[in-house]
């Protein structure tokens, strides 16, 4: 489906709004995909049987054409946005969990950037961190996308700002369950390793952080993302990226579990045997157990005695 604007056809978006008991969030998440300056778009939400207010608001925004809900037991995220992709009939596609929210112009900026080169798997922009109130705490500033940079943590692709190509997502069956706590991730990585794509300069979307969220399950993530990674691995060594994987397995670990000083460091040190160029990005301090303590006592030093 496409409609003319601006004298141009323009592809149909569709948002899948994977959602559980986030009444207190999903009314700005709807309202901020619904009041985009794009058309034609549809919504599709996809509701774990809520017990809170999400279904009596999802009511009342049946009256919008464009978008559609329903509201039955799941298996959890992973079955919920595969039933969405299942009913999505765009052409470009977008995952907004339901307590993130788009920046307005968002879709447009998207849908701009992957129509002007076909070859684009798919773009992401920056996002701001927001409280549960909505109060901004901070904002990314993400390096340009490469797949090494990913691989290597020096960039990272946000969910709630990245659109793509939703042939190929369902060509490539979607969410896979055997990596709930690193599905997204999961998905980018397995578009990237046979296109291309883009990180577009602006701020694209919110997210929101508060305690019922996902990344607080730590062990799991590290777990999700490993197997991942290594159920990957031959393309990555493939493509001359095997080191580069490796070691975002390591500051993965290091990121999420919360080692102790020498485990830390001995990641790190794993991870730069893997991929040297990680020693350029690292500064000696954190190569060192106590390392950073030891320069934060010399700084409170040297400071103390400038007053003298």
């Amino acid at each position: 489906m496409a409609v003319e604007m601006d004298s141009a056809p323009l592809p149909l978006v569709s948002i899948i709004v994977p959602s559980y008991n986030q009444g207190r969030f999903i009314r700005r998440t709807l309202e901020s995909i619904l009041s985009q300056d794009y058309r034609p778009l549809e919504v599709i939400v996809i509701d774990g049987a809520s017990t809170d207010e999400t279904v009596s608001i999802l009511q009342e925004f049946s009256t919008h054409p464009q978008l559609q809900w329903v509201s039955e037991p799941d298996r959890g995220v992973v079955d919920a946005v595969n039933k969405g992709f299942a009913r999505a009939t765009g052409a470009i596609g977008g995952i907004q969990s339901s307590d993130d929210f788009y920046l307005p112009g968002a879709i447009r900026a998207g849908v701009d950037a992957l129509q002007a080169d076909p070859a684009l798997a798919f773009v992401f922009g920056d996002i701001a961190k927001v409280d549960a109130e909505g109060r901004e705490l901070s904002r990314t500033q993400l390096a340009p996308y490469s797949l090494e940079a990913v691989l290597s943590m020096e960039t990272w692709i946000p969910q709630p700002s990245t659109l793509f190509r939703m042939d190929l997502a369902k060509t490539l069956g979607g969410w896979r369950e055997d990596y709930p706590y690193a599905a997204d991730t999961d998905l980018w990585m397995r578009m990237a390793v046979q296109h291309p794509a883009r990180k577009l300069d602006r701020l694209m979307a919110q997210r929101s952080m508060h305690e019922a969220q996902r990344d607080t399950q730590g062990a799991r993530i590290v777990r999700d993302y490993a197997g991942m990674i290594d159920s990957l691995m031959s393309q990555f060594d493939a493509h001359g990226l095997g080191g580069a994987a490796r070691a975002g397995k390591l500051l993965i670990a290091n990121r999420y579990d919360r080692p102790g000083e020498l485990l830390r460091v001995g990641r790190l040190w794993q991870a730069a045997w893997a991929n040297p160029k990680l020693l350029q990005r690292f500064p000696v301090r954190s190569m060192i157990p106590g390392g950073n303590r030891i320069r934060a006592a010399l700084s409170r030093t040297v400071h103390r005695l400038g007053r003298r």
